[in-house]
């Protein structure tokens, strides 16, 4: 899958249609959906994302496409399993201050794409077990992350590609580990 949408186009087209998300945040939410429940997420997430948007709206319709277009992409990256997947995120050239506020974001969303969906005991169960109970511990801490002022710019620059690269390795991870869950929703339909 070539077509992919980029972080600024998302980002200007969720505000000008007037939803609530930022890009990164709707696709970490996206994520977090995908890793539950499989491609069946994506109608809900789209709900989600554009709603209090009016339907009638030029700009939800342009919205839309591309959050159809992020669905699709999302979807091949994490189902085809060639490490292909990663975090939508601002340009590298974009100022560090804003990646990291945006990384906050993804995670926030990734999480919220994880624990607003229909639980049940089996899916609990596993969300409490190592290794996914880590990656939500861990995600947690990255929602409250920052740059360290003491830090130079190289340091920090260095940080964040790590966290970046850890979020991208645990999004296939919780993927991975959920795919029994979500075969089960698929066979009890």
């Amino acid at each position: 899958m070539d077509e992919k949408v980029e972080y600024d186009t998302l980002e200007d087209s969720l505000k000008r249609c007037g939803s609530s998300w930022d890009a990164a945040q709707t696709h970490g939410l996206l994520t977090g959906r995908l890793a539950i429940a499989g491609a069946p997420a994506g109608p809900d997430w789209l709900i989600h994302v554009l709603e209090g948007v009016d339907e009638g709206n030029a700009l939800r319709k342009e919205c839309q496409k591309h959050l159809d277009t992020l669905y699709q992409s999302t979807f091949w990256q994490l189902s085809e399993r060639l490490s292909e997947f990663e975090p939508l995120l601002p340009s590298d050239d974009d100022d560090v201050w804003l990646r990291t506020a945006a990384l906050a974001h993804w995670c926030e969303g990734f999480l919220h794409g994880l624990v607003s969906a229909k639980h049940s005991d089996a899916l609990k169960e596993r969300l409490g077990a190592e290794p996914l109970s880590d990656v939500i511990r861990d995600m947690l801490q990255i929602t409250r992350a920052g740059l360290d002022d003491e830090s130079d710019e190289e340091e920090n620059e260095s940080a964040y590609v790590e966290l970046v690269e850890y979020l991208r390795v645990a999004a296939q991870l919780c993927y991975e580990e959920l795919a029994d869950i979500r075969n089960a929703k698929s066979e009890s339909k």
